[in-house]
């Protein structure tokens, strides 16, 4: 392995020296009203006066002027609509997303600082929290507080936050589930005469055709089939070779892949490619998969695999491809099969969760927090918090929120953080799954939103979704950094072994996995796994 190659694969997201978080009071402008006329509609705090209610919001450096994350138009749409009538004033506290974890910690090890409500997308951060006592159980205040949101997240999503039969945690809900789809040059394929492949086999195939033929005249520059070092492009493959532990359902976590039946074919394969020069040759050291974008983007790329909305954002990859290469056609296709599991198009689906909300044991308000969650899942609060104002923003077309066209930045500035507030919500989770998507498709340029409908319905097809234990696999936090960084070692030194020494180095790597950690999590896995 080259010196770039290890940076590459080993380098790790440890962030900046962390900096003291305080929470900026918010201003009530949306209201036009001074903070104290609130306390004659009558409704207060649980002690009977004007309280404040701090609430988490990620901090992404974006705020467009003259808006901060702490003061922006939604910020004043919670205050006037939730806080000012419920004799609440709401803090918001910001986090930087890159820090969602570490800055957390800092959080709750100060009973003081820390939010009423904190969140964050790591499960084992939400059961080592369960575990140590800091969370308040909040089943009670569901009943009592949350009628509405305990309705609109459904019991299959409340299960993510239980430990024990205890509701530790508000699990957002995720509006998609459908993670990846794949992509291939109708035009290439045009051009060597074939149809596009239904399965691994064709797939290979297709590939060394687009090598040895070279339909777009590239030379040195053609890449058969793109490849990083992200789970969009590797997840897809080794999923088409992995045997499911349980029914439609797997293990939940990435570094949990070696454990599958499967895993090794699933490495040989991406071997073969590696070595017969179908895939990038630098994916180990394309972590954030810049330089695949770019080779797409240029027209440089026959066949890839990416989250499902990617390509497909104003000004994003297609619409970047298509204007490099005007003459370029893509088409989302299902190639990669799984043989173990009757040829299906196996592939990882989404839990029905989005992040872990949670209250502090220390917070002093936690009637006003789940109060605050059940408000933002009553009427078209989840559509304003993501659309704006109906008729100014967006309009109603059969139950779908659509963006207007044309509309004003100023306008759209609005509802720039939208995604962030809605914490209920993973994704516009505003009615059944179809109703999601339909939602979402709605906010992508026109252009793209028939390919991005083709892209969801592959997304979706031959799925397999998580187990969710009652209860933390201990060995998921005790040895999981360790496993995530390895397995990345594991697939970048089995993917660029010379042919011959394919087994010596995946033994080699596969046992230094087990050795880590990975011997204890399979044993663990398997024995909680009996008590389904």
């Amino acid at each position: 392995m080259t010196r770039n190659t290890r940076r590459g694969v080993m380098k790790k997201a440890m962030g900046a020296a962390l900096a003291t978080v305080m929470g900026v009071a918010l201003l009530s402008g949306c209201s036009g009203a001074a903070k104290d006329d609130s306390a004659a509609t009558g409704a207060t705090g649980t002690d009977g006066k004007r309280v404040t209610l701090k609430v988490e919001v990620f901090d992404r450096g974006n705020s467009p002027a003259p808006y901060t994350i702490t003061n922006n138009w939604l910020t004043q749409y919670v205050q006037k609509e939730f806080g000012d009538p419920n004799n609440i004033d709401v803090e918001f506290v910001p986090v930087q997303r890159s820090e969602e974890t570490t800055k957390l910690n800092v959080l709750m090890a100060s009973a003081s600082d820390v939010p009423d409500i904190v969140f964050v997308y790591d499960s084992s951060v939400f059961f080592r929290y369960a575990q140590q006592g800091g969370l308040t159980d909040v089943g009670e205040l569901l009943n009592t507080e949350g009628a509405d949101l305990k309705k609109y997240l459904g019991e299959d999503t409340l299960k993510f936050g239980q430990l024990e039969g205890k509701q530790f945690a508000i699990p957002g809900k995720r509006a998609i589930t459908g993670r990846y789809a794949s992509y291939i040059r109708q035009d290439w394929l045009d051009k060597v005469g074939m149809k596009a492949p239904t399965t691994t086999d064709e797939l290979y195939d297709t590939l060394k055709a687009f090598k040895e033929k070279d339909p777009a005249g590239l030379g040195d520059k053609n890449i058969p089939m793109g490849m990083a070092l992200a789970p969009a492009q590797y997840e897809t493959l080794i999923y088409s070779f992995i045997k499911p532990i349980k029914g439609d359902l797997t293990y939940s976590q990435r570094y949990e892949l070696p454990l599958h039946d499967g895993f090794k074919d699933a490495m040989q394969f991406m071997n073969k490619l590696y070595n017969e020069g179908l895939i990038s040759k630098d994916f180990s050291i394309d972590e954030e998969k810049e330089q695949l974008t770019k080779d797409i983007q240029n027209g440089n790329v026959g066949y890839w695999s990416e989250d499902v909305d990617n390509l497909f954002y104003e000004d994003g990859t297609l619409d970047n491809l298509t204007a490099n290469v005007p003459d370029s056609k893509v088409e989302p296709i299902d190639a990669y099969s799984n043989p173990n599991e009757g040829n299906k198009h196996i592939k990882s689906r989404y839990g029905s969760n989005g992040m872990y909300i949670m209250i502090p044991k220390s917070s002093e308000r936690a009637d006003e927090a789940v109060k605050y969650l059940n408000w933002m899942s009553q009427g078209n609060n989840i559509i304003t918090i993501y659309n704006g104002v109906e008729g100014e923003n967006y309009d109603m077309k059969d139950g779908i929120p659509v963006t207007k066209p044309d509309v004003s930045k100023e306008l759209q500035d609005r509802v720039y953080n939208g995604g962030d507030m809605a914490i209920i919500s993973n994704g516009k989770a505003i009615g059944d799954e179809a109703t999601n998507e339909a939602a979402w498709v709605a906010g992508f340029p026109v252009n793209n939103q028939e390919m991005l409908k083709k892209s969801l319905e592959i997304s979706n097809t031959d799925t397999v979704g998580p187990i969710v234990f009652d209860r933390p696999i201990e060995a998921e936090s005790k040895y999981g950094t360790a496993l995530n960084d390895k397995l990345k070692v594991l697939i970048v030194q089995s993917a660029m072994a010379p042919t011959d020494q394919f087994e010596a180095v995946y033994d080699r790597e596969m046992q230094d996995f087990m050795n880590i950690g990975g011997s204890e999590l399979k044993k663990e896995l398997e024995a909680a796994l009996q008590g389904q």
